[in-house]
């Protein structure tokens, strides 16, 4: 999982120039850089913020070496992250703008894309400035925008980059080829499942019929949490989306970031990776703001059986991760005991919902 792209200690001009390199000075054109920030929080790729003397910012993200350790999935991350704000952007949603991506290759070691930055403070940074009121307004913009996002329909289902055979023509075998993968990953770095990998691996076929109600494959972020949503104050007499003024300082919804991790699948798998910890389907402010875009949206039993299959997969993912990002102290003791009682739990879910 992503985390907040908040500026930490600047490094200094000599760092900046250090990233400044030939390929990006050609992006660049007559602009220098002029000072680099590294943004703090991320979990696999890293990123810099790039002041220029043009007046510019912008966000350089690198992946890790191609032969660094990763899960499946995880491989031309920011290629996919290209991809959905792409996307994004022409269904309306706000997102950085994309500059330039190049994938690893002959004379580029490592993966790197290029974006505008987004203004503002990250939803997690803010919380505690939030009043109820404030939260309740952004839920429901956050559901609004969430819809235009799933309303992008893909040529396939499951992950975008070809090559690791994650992507299919239906929804279950896609999200099938999906688990198997990082219950895969699981047994490559050695990682203890919370339940038998060929019983996780049956979920799908168990479920089948459930996963076969998806019949679109929609654009999925399934990493819009807090730390991945920027926040800003809109300007006295500001028009927002709701097509009310803003008053002064009004806090609004600057954008989504750091969408590496998109897929094409069910849109009602947005509300798992937006509250990994919880049930973002029990909020009637961030379901009335998707409805407004997407009246269609329910959340029956049918619904009900695949968000608790999605659970089981983040939670999956997340405790493998682990391994590959060498995670350690306090949080790795968290992480493995909240992934297995959220798979337990999750399994529980699907066993009381099939009778």
């Amino acid at each position: 999982m992503a985390a907040s792209a908040v500026p930490s200690s600047p490094s200094g001009p000599d760092d900046a120039e250090t990233f400044a390199d030939g390929r990006l000075r050609q992006v660049l054109g007559r602009a220098t850089v002029v000072r680099g920030t590294a943004l703090g929080g991320g979990f696999y790729n890293s990123a810099l913020l790039l002041e220029l003397d043009d007046g510019r910012r912008l966000v350089l993200k690198t992946a890790p070496p191609a032969d660094s350790p990763a899960l499946t999935h995880e491989r031309g991350l920011l290629g996919t992250e290209a991809l959905f704000h792409r996307l994004a952007a022409g269904a309306g949603a706000r997102v950085p703008t994309v500059l330039h991506h190049e994938p690893a290759g002959p004379g580029v070691p490592s993966e790197w894309l290029l974006l505008s930055y987004l203004d503002g403070t990250t939803w997690a940074d803010a919380r505690d400035r939030l009043a109820p009121a404030d939260h309740a307004v952004l839920r429901r913009r956050l559901g609004a925008t969430l819809a235009r996002v799933a309303s992008v329909t893909g040529s396939a289902y499951g992950y975008p980059r070809r090559g690791p055979g994650l992507s299919a023509a239906d929804w279950p075998s896609a999200f099938a080829a999906m688990l198997r993968a990082v219950l895969a990953d699981a047994s490559r770095f050695g990682v203890t499942l919370p339940a038998p990998a060929e019983f996780l691996a049956e979920l799908p076929l168990r479920f089948g019929h459930r996963l076969a109600e998806v019949r679109r494959p929609a654009l999925v972020h399934f990493d819009a949490w807090e730390g991945n949503i920027v926040l800003g104050r809109a300007p006295n007499g500001v028009r927002e989306d709701s097509g009310q003024v803003a008053g002064t300082g009004a806090w609004r919804l600057s954008g989504l970031i750091d969408g590496e991790r998109a897929f094409f699948g069910d849109p009602l798998a947005e509300l798992v990776g937006l509250d990994p910890l919880g049930a973002a389907e029990d909020d009637a402010g961030l379901l009335a703001g998707y409805r407004s875009v997407a009246p269609g949206l329910a959340v029956d039993r049918g619904a009900r059986i695949r968000l608790a299959l999605y659970r089981v997969y983040l939670a999956l993912v997340m405790r493998v991760e682990s391994v590959p990002r060498s995670y350690g102290g306090e949080f790795a003791a968290w992480l493995d005991t909240w992934s297995a009682d959220r798979v337990t739990e999750q399994l529980a879910v699907l066993d009381a919902l099939a009778n």
